[in-house]
């Protein structure tokens, strides 16, 4: 018969510990209790009691029971120990078998990168995806945006970016603003760093900083896509002083939003080391600063002329081919893409059409040059044909010479509105060719806007003038001179010539500039 009952600890058992064993760690003990009463035939009782301790050092488990002195001796403790495996809950690797597995993958990667032709020398050192699969995902990105295996090596660092975080923000931000994707490929071509960049912290006050300038909403994108580099400009650095120093020589404040949109290379640069410089030295040549001024308001890309590699070499050329330096300022303010032209090729060339086509010598090459300094860059067939048309209006090449070196204007005019003009002269007007060659220009006005009403109002009052009184004025003068009895010989101006003063003329809509004006002293 078995009869169960209640079983109480008598005699606590020992965790016996070796003085020898390192720091312990101790697991939760676990009681195991057995309590039975067995009342055999004999009425012999037996009452067992277990309690299990287990510890864990190192690599080695020890358990410790211990059993109620009414099973086992009195005192006796068993010590039962466990060699080889590891029984703490988790397991870590060792920071060597880490660096171990991260050279490995970075191997790998690689790997990867060199068999599709990308050279990952410039890597090292730079965060890159653990795995191949991560990296072949940039690759294809990249791909997508048109970038090739050349593009990449030319800017490696851009595997650096992450898709999710880097590109995609940075390329969303730059559509919203109305970047065309189309033009995506050359953009990243030119400034891969943008995809470095945080759209909030780096980009956006960019952009703020260049609608400050009054560049139009509109004209933003234009602006990034033809320099996208402005987008890693500091905004209190090189474009804030540059556009500072522009409107301290001149530069009327509402022109600036303009000048930058169609030249924003002026934001990338320093003062001191290109503009200030290449003001200064066509003021050297005789164009006064506020000139200088009007002439980047109109052509900014001037300012992107390299000043000892081109500025200074074809002034030299305009001087050798019989400009005359005096009128160096003249040629430059007409004209000036002239001084960031491959000049000297293109001068020899016009100087040898001339003198093939209508005999034209050196010295008389430099006046054509003084008063059409854009003769350069004329096409020899416009110019024979102008030539032709000439001869077929009955005048010799002597004459036609004449008329080229006086007014070079001929060689480029709209020959239909030249035929218009000759026809009245010959038809209403019946003047001899004669006046004609001592005034060419006649051929550069308009015939209903100026020649007729002039010619009308001179026939009226039955006066007899010559080409240049009649028309070498303006509206107003021509007025004033209806009013003589007689014509003065010394307003009769036979020659045009450009009139420097009209670039400095004052604008009544100009305002006070809100910046302050640094001394040349700031930029140096």
């Amino acid at each position: 018969m078995t009869i169960r009952s209640y079983a109480g600890i008598t005699k606590p058992g020992f965790l016996l510990v070796h003085s020898e064993l390192p720091t312990l760690s101790l697991l939760k003990p676990k009681l195991t209790s057995l309590s039975t009463l067995k009342v055999p035939g004999n009425h012999e009782r037996r009452i067992g009691l277990i309690t299990r301790f287990q510890c864990s050092v190192a690599d080695r488990t020890f358990a410790s029971s211990s059993v109620d002195s009414s099973v086992s001796k009195p005192g006796a403790t068993h010590l039962g120990r466990k060699q080889g495996g590891f029984s703490s809950l988790y397991s870590r690797p060792s920071l060597s078998e880490m660096k171990n597995e991260k050279i490995a993958n970075r191997a790998r990667v690689y790997e990867f990168l060199r068999g599709i032709g990308i050279v990952p020398d410039e890597l090292d050192g730079l965060e890159l995806p653990v795995t191949a699969e991560v990296m072949r995902e940039r690759v294809d990105f990249l791909h997508k945006l048109g970038l090739t295996v050349e593009d990449i090596n030319n800017y490696p660092l851009v595997l650096g970016c992450s898709v999710k975080k880097n590109m995609v923000p940075v390329l969303d931000y730059l559509g919203k603003l109305g970047v065309r994707k189309s033009t995506f490929t050359d953009f990243l071509r030119r400034y891969p760093q943008v995809l470095h960049a945080s759209v909030v912290v780096d980009l956006a006050p960019v952009v703020a900083y260049l609608q400050g300038m009054d560049i139009k909403p509109n004209d933003i994108p234009r602006v990034l896509e033809r320099y996208p580099e402005v987008l890693g400009f500091k905004l209190e650095g090189t474009m804030s002083t540059s556009v500072a120093y522009l409107v301290g020589i001149g530069v009327a404040r509402r022109e600036i939003g303009g000048v930058l949109t169609r030249y924003p290379e002026i934001l990338g640069m320093r003062v001191g080391r290109v503009i200030k410089p290449f003001v200064e030295y066509l003021e050297s040549l005789g164009i006064p600063r506020l000139a200088v001024a009007r002439l980047i308001e109109k052509q900014p890309h001037i300012l992107g002329f390299g000043l000892e590699e081109r500025v200074k070499p074809n002034v030299k050329s305009l001087l050798e081919f019989n400009v005359r330096e005096a009128l160096l300022p003249s040629v430059v303010a007409q004209y000036p893409e002239i001084i960031g032209l491959d000049l000297k090729p293109k001068l020899v060339s016009q100087q040898s059409l001339l003198n093939s086509i209508i005999d034209v010598g050196p010295e008389d090459f430099g006046r054509v040059v003084e008063k059409m300094p854009q003769v350069v860059s004329l096409s020899s067939t416009p110019a024979r044909r102008h030539v032709d048309f000439l001869k077929n209006c009955g005048f010799s090449l002597q004459q036609v010479r004449k008329m080229v070196v006086y007014c070079p204007q001929l060689l480029a005019l709209n020959l239909n509105i030249m035929k218009l003009n000759f026809d009245y002269f010959q038809m209403e007007m019946k003047r001899p060719l004669d006046d004609l060659v001592m005034f060419p220009a006649f051929f550069t006005f308009g015939l209903e806007s100026t020649i007729k009403p002039r010619h009308r109002m001179v026939a009226k009052k039955g006066l007899k003038c010559s080409l240049a009184w009649l028309l070498n004025c303006s509206d107003e003068k021509f007025e004033e001179r209806m009013s003589y009895d007689t014509i003065d010989m010394e307003e009769m101006e036979t020659e045009p010539s450009f009139d420097m003063n009209t670039l400095m003329e004052p604008r009544s809509d100009e305002s006070t500039s809100d910046y302050d004006e640094d001394s040349d002293d700031d930029y140096v």
